[in-house]
């Protein structure tokens, strides 16, 4: 019993040494109305003699800034003379300078003006520069360059951070309540500091396609609303909040080459090309003569070339293959009728007519006289088959493979009158 007594008392001692005067619970510290976070502004009369040495920053800008830097450079040192910094714009050695003076009274504020001249060379506009003087706005400048090393990749990542006529870009300055531009090889961001990481983090994964920035405005959404809700002011919001899987995207396999086998000794040497002309015999050539030769190989390559082309030029013009139609059938009835005939007539013609342009069309004059020789005659035996009479038993097919033979109109006996 004695002995746990003393290490208890061992205990309480090794409590009592560690806690000091220092650590007394103050009157402030559980106050409700205190606002902890908040940065009061800064008053002159808590530093009332000022800084004892000069503190200055320098940055250069480029050329293309020059213009615009002239023309609102009164406005940028009226603005930093109000909390006593000199500023000096260099033209000949490009470049922005900003140092304290006898009247800065804040020491903070030289680091403020040279994020204010960082901002300025960036590109960001003046008026939008100089409200990085208030205590409550801050900056970052996010290096997006070294994050993607393929050129055409950054380009493309780049702009799906700023989408379609600056939308995603306009929605992002929303939802974080941050100013962002996107400007070369850089990010450039002022806000609070809050917004400011959360700037960071969108733009990280943008480029390094961990997510999309729409899946962060989602997400920033549904924060908002959350916000909202008292009764889930202290929950965990993980639940509510949506969770994006990247798909993996199938890449194409790389085909694997086929090792060659292991030799020690090195290839045989490549003929150069005074060994391949001295084997051909041009080495030996004129000058005159290798020209000339070196002419007609292009000729012929030009000529190669043109009826490659005209052949493709001309598949267009080739016309479509003939369908054939097959002859059709009369009927062999004793009663036929005429309408049926004209339409077997009239196909046995388009089929004979079909299959001779099919065989050859490069026949000659003489050969199209036969076939519209061969027509006309078919006409004729279709006219003469109409005379004839229904209630004749004819047959078509017999009637019009027949050769055409003349019928000589019979001559009427005159009857003599004798008187």
């Amino acid at each position: 019993m004695d002995v746990e007594n003393v290490e208890e008392q061992v205990n309480l001692q090794q409590k009592k040494k560690h806690k000091g005067k220092h650590d007394k619970p103050k009157p402030w510290d559980e106050d409700p109305n205190i606002d902890r976070w908040k940065i009061e502004k800064f008053d002159p009369s808590w530093n009332p003699d000022g800084l004892l040495e000069v503190s200055s920053f320098s940055t250069i800008f480029p050329r293309y800034r020059e213009k615009y830097l002239q023309e609102c450079w009164p406005k940028v040192k009226s603005a930093l003379k109000e909390y006593g910094i000199a500023a000096e714009l260099n033209l000949v050695e490009g470049s922005m300078t900003v140092s304290t003076t006898r009247k800065t009274r804040d020491p903070y504020i030289i680091i403020k003006a040279r994020d204010l001249i960082k901002l300025l060379s960036r590109s960001v506009p003046a008026p939008q520069a100089i409200k990085m003087l208030d205590d409550e706005m801050q900056c970052d400048i996010i290096k997006i360059g070294n994050l993607v090393r393929n050129k055409e990749r950054f380009v493309k990542r780049r702009q799906r951070l700023v989408g379609p006529n600056s939308s995603t870009l306009k929605a992002l300055e929303i939802l974080t309540g941050c100013y962002i531009l996107v400007q070369g090889n850089t990010v450039a961001a002022m806000g609070s500091f809050k917004g400011l990481k959360q700037v960071r983090r969108i733009v990280e994964d943008c480029m390094e396609n961990k997510m999309h920035p729409v899946y962060h405005i989602k997400i920033l959404m549904m924060k908002k609303e959350l916000e909202k809700d008292p009764a889930l002011k202290n929950e965990n919001w993980d639940r509510f909040l949506p969770k994006f899987k990247k798909k993996n995207v199938q890449t194409k396999k790389v085909k694997s080459k086929e090792k060659k086998p292991y030799t020690p000794f090195p290839p045989p040497q490549q003929p150069s090309k005074i060994d391949l002309e001295l084997e051909s015999g041009e080495y030996f050539l004129s000058e005159k003569k290798k020209l000339a030769k070196k002419w007609q190989e292009k000729q012929e390559k030009q000529a190669q070339k043109t009826t490659e082309n005209k052949r493709k030029r001309e598949e267009a013009f080739v016309p479509p293959k003939v369908l054939f139609l097959k002859p059709i059938q009369a009927h062999t009835e004793t009663h036929t009728s005429i309408p049926s005939i004209y339409l077997f007539i009239f196909n046995n013609i388009l089929y004979l007519l079909q299959e001779h342009v099919n065989q050859d069309s490069n026949k000659s004059q003489n050969d199209e006289e036969d076939v519209t020789a061969l027509a006309v005659s078919l006409k004729q035996k279709a006219k003469e088959f109409g005379k004839k009479k229904a209630s004749q038993n004819i047959n078509a097919e017999e009637y019009i493979a027949a050769p055409a033979t003349e019928e000589k109109p019979s001559k009427k006996k005159k009857k003599s009158k004798h008187t």
